[in-house]
């Protein structure tokens, strides 16, 4: 059984609802009625209908009309039948759906029946006051890798859930701090490391829900921008010799105010870590760790950090770094000179240029001469 949580806002309002047609669909049998009053998932229906209950007895005036009332409402005053309700909301299914209450509406039904209806915002969302945002530009809903998405129980499971993903998508952007952070993330960058082959959709869904589970965790303490500095990382680079260095390395930011979380890649992202600025400037290391090799993780998180040492704290656009480091030294024209800088940082945190030049494992890399190179910079 999953946290249940108080409904304070609307968008908490539409999560619990979107959790509550997923249980009632997983715990119906063959007649259509809930298998175990005691199975785990049926006392946290229980629980989110109580508290659904509770908000909408807070928020909705007395005599608000539900949707179902205020759309055959206006089709008596435009002198419309269920038919012209078609192109506004899918299909003559989804009509007789909506209308008899087993289907609710999406975001793009409300705006459709907003707009050529008439029906007011706060009757369609059942949240007085409330208007209807705008639709984010250039967004395809149902390009988002929504059934990987599943999968990996980064959103609910739906019925109809293309139909339903804006909402969820929505959600998930709200969770992240924002539209506005979720349209930095659309912008063009031209600063990226990544694969051709990359799916971008996959790509921004990842990083919304690095940002979500950043956004969910309170800092230990405030960031303070210029931190992150060559020394700062070469102090990272020092917790590879331990046995626990990862999460010795994840304290450390954290007492720096950095947020640092793992999330396994998605398909077709080709990706290997982030560094992402939240809306309130706290940077966060996202890495996939999809090759599970210590080398990888360690260049990467440092990779990472120099980013935002070196450009996330700047005055600029720069709001997000991501990477595939399979592409380092390959990319044409020596890559993009943002990335080179970053892998400079890294380099330099690890073993120093000078110290190499100086070494003997330089011309003779013998397993007892890398030993100890590395006892001597304190390194794995």
């Amino acid at each position: 059984m999953v946290t249940v949580r108080a409904i304070h806002r609307e968008n908490d309002y539409r999560a619990a609802m979107i959790r509550i047609e997923a249980l009632m669909n997983a715990l119906s049998g063959p007649e259509g009625q809930v298998d175990d009053a005691d199975d785990p998932r049926s006392i946290e229906l229980d629980v989110l209908v109580d508290l659904v209950e509770l908000y909408e007895s807070k928020t909705v005036e007395i005599g608000f009309p539900t949707v179902i009332d205020a759309i055959e409402f206006n089709l008596d005053r435009l002198s419309l039948t269920r038919r012209d309700l078609v192109p506004l909301i899918g299909s003559r299914a989804k009509v007789s759906e909506v209308l008899s209450g087993k289907r609710p509406i999406t975001m793009s039904m409300a705006r459709a029946l907003h707009q050529h209806l008439g029906i007011p915002a706060d009757i369609l969302l059942q949240d007085p006051g409330a208007t209807l945002p705008d639709a984010l530009p250039g967004l395809d809903w149902a390009r988002f890798p929504l059934k990987a998405m599943v999968k990996a129980g980064w959103i609910p499971k739906v019925p109809d859930l293309a139909d339903r993903a804006e909402e969820i998508i929505t959600n998930l952007i709200e969770r992240a701090g924002g539209r506005e952070g979720a349209l930095a993330l659309y912008r063009k960058n031209d600063h990226r490391r990544i694969n051709a082959k990359t799916d971008e959709y996959a790509l921004k869904a990842w990083c919304l829900y690095v940002m979500a589970k950043a956004k969910g965790r309170e800092p230990v303490v405030a960031y303070e921008p210029g931190a992150v500095t060559p020394e700062f990382l070469r102090k990272v680079a020092n917790l590879s010799v331990s046995e626990y260095g990862p999460g010795r390395a994840r304290d450390f930011l954290a007492q720096h105010g950095i947020g640092f979380e793992y999330l396994p890649h998605l398909p077709r992202t080709h990706l290997d870590g982030a560094a992402i600025k939240l809306d309130d400037g706290r940077p966060v290391i996202g890495m996939t760790l999809r090759y599970g090799r210590i080398d990888n993780f360690w260049f990467t998180l440092l990779h990472e950090l120099s980013h935002v040492g070196l450009h996330l704290d700047g005055c600029g656009d720069d709001n997000a770094f991501v990477d595939d480091h399979t592409l380092r030294g390959i990319e044409s024209g020596g890559g993009d000179s943002k990335e080179s800088d970053a892998d400079q940082w890294a380099e330099e945190a690890l073993i120093p240029r000078d110290v190499w030049e100086a070494s003997s494992v330089r011309e003779n890399p013998s397993p007892n001469g890398v030993i100890n190179l590395a006892q001597k910079l304190q390194v794995h």
